[in-house]
């Protein structure tokens, strides 16, 4: 991955959010600011958050039956373990929201609330593509998959 385009994309990529939040945003941003000129963009765009919002809550499913795991074992480090499931369940919330409130809005108003339509051309949104597919559990697992 190349980390100096993705570190570029996030200066240019404005807000308060996490990383992970600021690619998703540019890469809707792109692909709803594309959806004229390719109408399968429209089902590309619908389908990334569908799948991010069903990321979303499984991270938080597996944080709670973590938290229920150590909770029936020893609890030798519990106060650590809800603190971080805490974190969890409040960055997944806040991605839930974050989704929601792209859910809600319509394509053509969501293109009025960009900041810079021309953050993300066709290279950077392919790249935003392969690092959040990156960041997902298979991809992390696939070596291990493939040594065994």
């Amino acid at each position: 991955m190349d980390q100096g385009s993705i570190a570029r994309i996030l200066k240019q990529v404005s807000g308060g959010e996490d990383e992970i939040q600021q690619l998703q945003k540019a890469l809707l941003d792109y692909l709803d600011e594309n959806t004229e000129t390719d109408a399968s963009l429209v089902f590309s765009r619908k389908f990334y958050i569908a799948q991010w919002f069903r990321d979303t809550t499984m991270e938080t499913e597996k944080a709670i039956k973590s938290q229920k795991d150590e909770d029936s074992s020893e609890g030798s480090h519990h106060a650590k373990d809800v603190e971080t499931t805490g974190q969890i369940m409040h960055r997944a919330e806040s991605r839930k929201k974050f989704l929601r409130s792209i859910i809600k809005t319509a394509p053509s108003q969501f293109s009025t609330l960009k900041m810079n339509s021309d953050t993300v051309d066709y290279e950077d949104a392919c790249l935003i593509v392969r690092y959040l597919a990156s960041m997902r559990p298979f991809a992390q697992s696939f070596d291990i998959y493939l040594t065994q």
